[in-house]
């Protein structure tokens, strides 16, 4: 199946059938997001898979009260790194560093770079809004992903991230979250979006081309 046509199928389910996706195909799903690009590779966020169906049934409860999150098969979370992104930034040259092979002074030019951007930035709020923009892009590519493997993804941002950094125990973690999405198969007898027309801009009203 391509690319196109496992987007064809996708849609957002709203009901789940509570059917298990199997271990493999999940790994295939989370190792694609953390594949996903970031700039300049910081990946200043991380994936939280919550499988417990009753931590689950608590954040529902308490935090997120969609249907999808107990009735379906796993809850991944995508949670920005909440620390001093200059850390950040000095951790990431030291993997660069030691995956390549390479002697870290090497690359104090684009370490200071780096931290030269998070300066631009202003504040530590606006270096977290920046990664959340880095999450979002690992949030697409695991959507795709899950599509390719005819796996539903709902992604939603209808919760309350307080709450779920605290059931989670994020804080202690040095995370905080950005958007959830369940994962599992779809409920088509009880969702009333199952088989509906997808609504989409025509492509010519969508694409703006300058030549």
């Amino acid at each position: 199946m391509s690319l196109t046509d496992a987007l064809n199928w996708r849609y957002a389910a709203k009901r789940l059938n509570g059917e298990q996706v199997p271990e493999e195909t999940l790994e295939r799903i989370m190792d694609a997001a953390r594949l996903a690009p970031s700039s300049f590779g910081l990946h200043p966020w991380s994936l939280v898979h919550v499988r417990s169906q009753e931590l689950r049934a608590r954040l529902h409860e308490n935090a997120a009260p969609q249907p999808q999150v107990i009735e379906g098969s796993d809850l991944l979370v995508f949670a920005v790194h909440d620390r001093d992104f200059k850390a950040q930034v000095d951790d990431h040259v030291t993997h660069m560093a030691t995956t390549r092979g390479q002697d870290e002074s090497s690359l104090d030019g684009f370490r200071n770079m780096v931290k030269g951007v998070m300066d631009q930035k202003g504040s530590h709020e606006a270096c977290l809004e920046w990664a959340a923009r880095q999450a979002y892009i690992g949030m697409g590519v695991a959507l795709s992903a899950a599509a390719l493997e005819k796996v539903d993804a709902s992604p939603m941002e209808g919760f309350y991230p307080d709450r779920l950094d605290e059931a989670l125990g994020l804080r202690e973690k040095g995370l905080k979250s950005v958007v959830i999405m369940a994962l599992g198969y779809r409920d088509p007898e009880r969702d009333p979006g199952a088989g509906r027309a997808r609504v989409r801009r025509d492509r010519d009203d969508f694409v703006v081309t300058i030549e």
